[in-house]
């Protein structure tokens, strides 16, 4: 992909960002239209986008590079949980849960899907939504056990992770690839045409986060570090183990892509749910966030997307 290419999707991102980011500001949506959109997107439409995704024929070798790819995705979880064991021993008891769960956790559902898809198309779309499946599992693991104290309830973690709208969503469109199903075209029409809502509402919601939060104090030693960690270093080491494995190169590209995305917007909404440090939380999304705009499309030129 052309250079000015890729700008010009990170640039197209941005202003629906700043769209969003207006709206909020201006009144228009206020924080329950806000959770509204949330709920939506994370319930119908990025569904919808994994769906449309699986409608293509799959054949040997993009079932192999997805299996690579979520093999990868499990090989970056782990570390990040060695990491999570001796980086943030410092840290107040509060920052500790907040950076541990970034450090696990990405924005991937939200702007992943959505990068993915501009940069590499459906095909690009199918792997991020493989990729995530590993880092899902997690948070709804390993994530929400920082937050919650004495662990979680694992017949419930077992259900969110069984449950969940967007691995819902991977199991059935799997089934559909897997299975070589055919569905209508008044039922493939609806899938699309919601699917492709996903970019603009997620990019959107994002915005009318960002809006929220004073950008002069959101830039300090801490912030920094875990935007550097999930920005630089962990893609780093996706895009190292994934030639190490001889994935090819979409799948590849997808992978440091996906996990060189911001810290997951979920670490603000944890926090403030258990009672840890929420206004830290959003401040490590916001300047990874914004970080990422930057970032994103140095990964994109390296690894020749």
């Amino acid at each position: 992909m052309e250079l000015l290419e890729l700008f010009n999707i990170q640039g197209t991102l941005f202003l629906m960002i700043l769209v969003g980011a207006l709206v909020k500001k201006l009144g228009i949506v206020d924080e329950a239209g806000r959770r509204c959109l949330t709920d939506l997107c994370v319930n119908v439409i990025i569904p919808c986008n994994i769906l449309k995704s699986c409608l293509i024929d799959l054949d040997s070798s993009v079932l192999r590079a997805c299996e690579i790819l979520v093999v990868v995705a499990l090989a970056i979880q782990i570390i990040s949980v060695i990491l999570n064991k001796f980086l943030y021993k410092n840290y107040p008891e509060a920052q500790n849960k907040v950076l541990k769960y970034c450090t696990l956790v990405s924005n991937g559902g939200f702007l992943g899907n959505g990068v993915a898809e501009g940069v590499y198309g459906t095909l690009g779309l199918l792997y991020a939504s493989m990729y995530l499946i590993p880092m899902r599992i997690v948070m709804w693991s390993a994530g929400t056990s920082y937050f919650v104290a004495g662990g979680t309830d694992k017949k419930k973690v077992v259900r969110n992770i069984l449950t969940h709208p967007c691995l819902v969503a991977v199991y059935i469109g799997m089934a559909i690839m897997l299975l070589h199903i055919h569905l209508p075209t008044l039922l493939t029409s609806t899938i699309t045409g919601i699917g492709n809502c996903n970019t603009a509402i997620t990019m959107f919601i994002i915005g009318t986060i960002l809006v929220d939060v004073p950008l002069l104090t959101i830039v300090n030693p801490t912030t920094l570090w875990i935007s550097a960690l999930r920005l630089v270093l962990l893609p780093a080491a996706a895009w190292g183990i994934s030639r190490a494995l001889g994935l090819e190169p979409v799948a590849t590209g997808v992978a440091v892509i996906m996990t060189g995305m911001p810290a997951g917007s979920t670490a603000a909404i944890f926090a403030a749910r258990y009672g840890s440090d929420a206004v830290f939380a959003t401040k490590c999304v916001v300047l990874s966030t914004l970080l990422s705009m930057l970032t994103i499309p140095v990964w994109c030129y390296l690894i020749g997307a």
